[in-house]
């Protein structure tokens, strides 16, 4: 059974012209336009929110009391799991990768001022996340609490479902679509893009999450559209990767820069960053063309960058003298 959505953003988000972002990567100024799903609203916003509204929409009606999810340390799902919890009135546990450091700024900082508990997990892979999620729900339970378990990164095909509203959205918007650029982490948001706009219309640009972001992709969007959605149909670069999910690349480093310079917009160093110069690639290597109309879709992520070292280091450089 799928229980109703519960309402936490603020949709549809707009859609806005970038021509000279554009003009930048080689495209005509009328080629490429922004989804700012980065104004989605609640707790800083992102693209987790309207994955959220499914899940945790879900979890009101099974009846739980606490949100339970995983993430790396500077999870923007972790964050927004814990603004949704803050409004509904739920107690929230996020279990982080890693080990508590001196700084707890970027999305630790907002986890702390939306009063999520922190369960940290040491260095694990995905099975141990998940398992030390268990634990935490175990725990709960023994307490008399009634916990939910909200999937890595939202994703599923239930918060897939808000990414296909998402790509609704687009087609209204932006009649004549050709392609649809996004980050591809843990599969649920390129899903549901998938499952409104077909394999074709949709670009997803790898940032090192999973060892097989495709295979989610499929799993997630497949139940949610009738046509036949295959590994083989996607359009997925897996060239933006790097060193990993957490490095900081010199093609990264530049689409930062670029987007802020030509548009005023701030992407972050792990998902947007990449999603942006994954395009620059597409462009450079003709499978996105000039005449066509281009989505950039920005997922959000603003505080991860002031949680990357490297990532400000770079920032702050970028600043002349006068």
């Amino acid at each position: 059974m799928t229980h109703p959505p519960v309402p936490l953003g603020t949709f549809p988000t707009p859609l806005e012209p970038a021509p000279r972002l554009a003009a930048a990567l080689g495209l005509g100024p009328e080629d490429l336009w922004v989804k700012r799903d980065d104004l989605t609203g609640l707790g800083g916003g992102g693209n987790k929110i309207r994955k959220l509204e499914w899940t945790v929409g879900a979890a009101l009606a099974e009846g739980a009391d606490t949100l339970v999810t995983t993430g790396a340390a500077q999870s923007n799902h972790a964050r927004l799991t814990a603004a949704a919890a803050a409004r509904l009135g739920l107690d929230v546990v996020l279990v982080l990768r890693g080990a508590p450091g001196a700084s707890r700024s970027g999305n630790l900082a907002l986890d702390g001022l939306f009063g999520a508990r922190l369960a940290w997990a040491g260095e694990v892979d995905q099975t141990g996340l998940d398992a030390a999620a268990a634990e935490v729900c175990a725990r709960l339970r023994a307490e008399g609490r009634r916990p939910a378990l909200i999937p890595f990164g939202g994703s599923g095909t239930l918060g897939a479902r808000g990414y296909a509203r998402c790509g609704e959205e687009l087609r209204a918007q932006l009649p004549g679509l050709r392609t649809a650029v996004v980050a591809l982490g843990s599969g649920g948001t390129m899903a549901g893009l998938v499952a409104a706009l077909g394999t074709g219309s949709v670009l997803g640009v790898d940032v090192g999450a999973l060892a097989d972001p495709a295979a989610a992709v499929v799993a997630f969007a497949a139940p949610l559209t009738s046509k036949e959605v295959t590994a083989e149909r996607l359009r997925v670069r897996r060239d933006q990767v790097g060193a990993g999910y957490a490095a900081l690349t010199v093609p990264v480093a530049e689409a930062l820069r670029l987007a802020a310079r030509t548009e005023g917009i701030v992407l972050d160093p792990t998902y947007t960053g990449r999603a942006l110069a994954g395009l620059a690639a597409a462009v450079r290597d003709g499978d996105v063309r000039p005449g066509e109309k281009t989505v950039f879709v920005h997922t959000g992520g603003l505080p991860g960058l002031f949680g990357h070292p490297a990532a400000v280091t770079a920032a702050e450089e970028g600043a002349g003298a006068y």
